[in-house]
């Protein structure tokens, strides 16, 4: 894929609005952050501070934590205005399933105000009932995309959670894969798949999840490297640009589709390099 067949790229989970969660820890730290994103052509940026679900149970707790982050990150958008004007900057949360029947009537809660709800499952583990759950954000009106389906764990093998996902796609789900998976980043399971959700064209997104650390690389450059082997240039368009950019504006992703060539040689390849 050449670099003129991209204008920009779409980043849909970051997480740099300062001091409300593990991420930046204040507005330098954002604007730094910002500048890397920006200098590898990222100009669209939906940051998503951590959010659990289990608040908006309460009213008064929702709107404390709502009202702490919206003023976070009115402050923050002003400086990323006043120094990178190619840059978008919006934001939503990722919300944390820490229950399962959280309530997304409140727009910011949701991904810029969009019918997007990006979702994860605590401890990085995946519980119990997470169809149900699924089902019932979907029939509230609302379009889950599972953050990081790569990197959670289960006692039942991959088969079977594969098998789970695919169970997830189908009541309305839609997949978000970090960059930094699929070159190993947060180990080899985690990367194993998160290939096989693009290699079977399961993958809606794939985005940063960038938390704004110091001296942590964000892995755009060299997810694309990997995957240029694997994917169409097509579907590395869709994942990195066209289907991020769509859900800033309120849009169904494109699908992907499945890899039907290149698999045995690039997996062979990789597993000798690996």
């Amino acid at each position: 894929m050449k670099d003129h067949d991209f204008q920009s790229f779409v980043d849909i989970h970051s997480h740099l609005v300062p001091g409300v969660d593990d991420g930046a820890r204040d507005v330098e730290d954002t604007l730094t952050s910002v500048g890397n994103m920006s200098n590898l052509g990222i100009r669209k940026i939906l940051t998503t501070p951590h959010l659990k679900g289990s608040l908006t149970h309460s009213s008064v707790a929702i709107e404390d934590r709502l009202q702490e982050v919206d003023e976070a990150f009115e402050m923050a958008a002003e400086r990323v205005k006043e120094d990178f004007h190619e840059i978008e900057f919006k934001r939503g949360h990722e919300v944390m399933l820490d229950v399962p029947d959280v309530d997304f009537s409140d727009p910011r809660v949701r991904l810029s105000g969009t019918s997007f709800v990006l979702i994860e499952w605590p401890l990085l583990r995946v519980p119990p009932s997470t169809s149900v759950a699924i089902e019932g954000i979907v029939n509230e009106g609302y379009r889950p995309i599972v953050a990081h389906p790569e990197r959670y764990s289960t006692d039942r093998g991959n088969d079977y959670y594969l098998d789970l996902i695919q169970e997830w796609k189908a009541i309305g789900a839609y997949l978000q894969v970090n960059y930094g998976s699929v070159i190993g980043r947060y180990g080899s399971n985690p990367r194993r798949i998160s290939i096989q959700l693009i290699r079977r064209g399961w993958a809606d997104y794939l985005a940063s999840d960038f938390h704004g650390q110091s001296g942590v690389k964000i892995y755009l450059s060299e997810a694309r490297e990997r995957l240029e082997p694997l994917c169409g240039e097509e579907s590395l368009k869709h994942l990195f640009l066209t289907n991020p950019d769509r859900v800033f504006h309120d849009e169904a992703p494109v699908p992907v589709s499945a890899v039907t060539s290149k698999i045995g040689l690039w997996e062979k390849a990789k597993n000798l390099i690996s």
